[in-house]
């Protein structure tokens, strides 16, 4: 997230969260395509859903 962004990438950046929380994959789709992190976050997902959600986070937050 940006410290001094505007509203709406704020905004916009909460909402990719909310949707990392519900379903990292398309959190991490929506961040950044179709990559070796939307891949990676599946295999997460899958082997538990806890570390899932954490890499999505992540990605989303450092981008």
């Amino acid at each position: 997230m940006a410290l001094q962004g505007t509203k709406d990438s704020l905004l916009g950046d909460l909402l990719k969260i909310l949707l990392a929380v519900i379903l990292p994959p398309l959190g991490v789709l929506v961040e950044v395509g179709l990559s070796f992190h939307f891949f990676l976050n599946i295999i997460l997902t899958i082997f538990g859903f806890v570390p899932g959600i954490i890499h999505a986070v992540y990605i989303i937050v450092t981008r």
